[in-house]
């Protein structure tokens, strides 16, 4: 109970500068989700609509004023604003308000700062955190303690900040070189996956589909799921085992949001290297969430942006058992309807990955002696096998199903050709 006492109170401002006003609505309310998950408490929301962001302030001076009297009367302690705010405005904003001001960037970079779980997504987040600050440094003088940290003290920390951008510089050097060496270690590892060449899919979509609760399920592991926005972070890949016997590897990714910021898509690139590297991907849209279209354009948007729209995908549409009354679906791609929870559904799914698989794969007829057992064990895990019997005469296995053109197995199973 007495965590809700100590929830800073938050007031968030939008400005509109387009007609669209159901996509202004959902990104106000995308924001208070993202302010709920960084521990805030929403106590107003403030919003205008104007032809143009106002250069000084970001809202009108009426509304500057407006904005002042009501964070005195709920007694605010911080404001979010729903864009970046440029250097000047926030020194603007902050010499006329007193409330901690933050944008939608730092609340984003905020989350990413708690959701951080290895050495490589600290690391990222604070060079995407100190990146942002660096040109937000000047001139701040006394206003840097309203200006360091975001919710909470999560931010990288006034004594970060007051000493002077050389510190800063030199630090994001100093991840630079870290972050290269963790990539170097992560490149090795996919030459040798590609090597092995074991078939990998890799699940994205739009933060809180359920990508983190369908992984689990497919692989049974334990990465983290939580109904909040970036519950996972960190890329983490599990064996994937097919109905046919075949193993696969799958890999959970950060979600995607729109107006993601900058600084975060340089920064998270590395994240989402791994996408470029599988052989399918699994994009999971919430059915349940009335703007599941947006979030659809969003990703194929950002997958478009990371050079990776080429490569085949299924569509999962999660969370059918409670999809939204609208919902229409408009993948051109083929198309999984599941709940992340219903084992049939994630049977039939499976069954779906390997549908696509094959289409990717040459068909092989062999006859393998009883006496290549390592062989026949391998035809198992590392093809799909779709028919086996045994020919009591010949001694040997027929054998027929599905394998990847370029695996070493594929040039072990010519000898044995029919």
């Amino acid at each position: 109970m007495e965590q809700q006492e100590t929830k800073e109170k938050v007031i968030l401002v939008g400005c509109q500068t387009d007609d669209d006003d159901s996509r202004f609505q959902y990104s106000m309310e995308e924001l208070e989700s993202l302010t709920d998950t960084a521990q805030g408490k929403t106590v107003a929301a403030l919003v205008q609509k104007r032809e143009r962001i106002h250069p000084a302030t970001y809202i009108g001076k009426g509304k500057v004023e407006e904005l002042r009297a009501l964070v005195d009367e709920l007694e605010a302690d911080i404001v979010i604003f729903n864009d970046e705010l440029s250097p000047s405005q926030k020194r603007n904003l902050a010499s006329a308000i007193e409330a901690r001001i933050i944008d939608r960037t730092q609340l984003i970079l905020d989350i990413f700062a708690m959701r951080a779980r290895s050495k490589e997504g600290k690391l990222q987040v604070e060079l995407a955190q100190l990146q942002y600050l660096l040109p937000r440094l000047a001139g701040q003088g006394t206003a840097l303690s309203r200006l360091g940290a975001g919710i909470g003290t999560r931010g990288p920390g006034e004594t970060k900040l007051e000493s002077d951008r050389r510190h800063i510089r030199r630090r994001i050097d100093d991840i630079k070189g870290q972050l290269s060496v963790i990539v170097q270690h992560r490149e090795r590892y996919r030459e040798r996956r590609k090597k092995n060449k074991t078939f990998q899919a890799a699940i994205v979509g739009y933060t809180n589909a359920g990508k983190s609760t369908l992984f689990n399920r497919l692989s049974e592991a334990d990465s983290y799921e939580e109904n909040q926005l970036f519950a996972t972070l960190d890329p983490m890949t599990r064996k994937l085992i097919l109905p046919s016997g075949f193993l696969a590897l799958i890999t959970d990714t950060v979600g995607f949001i729109q107006d993601l910021p900058t600084a975060l898509i340089a920064a998270f690139r590395s994240t989402l290297e791994e996408v470029r590297e599988a052989d399918l991907l699994l994009h999971v849209v919430d059915m349940s969430n009335p703007d599941y279209y947006q979030h659809e354009k969003t990703v194929h948007k950002l997958l478009e942006d990371l050079e990776v729209k080429d490569i085949p995908q299924i569509t999962v549409y999660n969370k059918r058992d409670i999809k939204h009354p609208d919902f229409v679906p408009t993948s051109e791609t083929p198309t999984a309807f599941i709940s992340a929870f219903d084992q049939e559904d994630r049977q039939a799914l499976k069954l779906k990955i390997e549908q696509a698989m094959m289409k990717m794969m040459e068909p092989y007829k062999v006859e393998v002696p009883s006496t290549e057992g390592k062989l026949l064990s391998q035809l198992k895990n590392e093809t799909i096998l779709r028919e086996l019997s045994f020919d009591e005469d010949k001694q040997v296995y027929r054998c027929k199903g599905y394998s990847l053109q370029d695996h070493q197995i594929t040039g072990q199973l010519q000898k044995f050709k029919v």
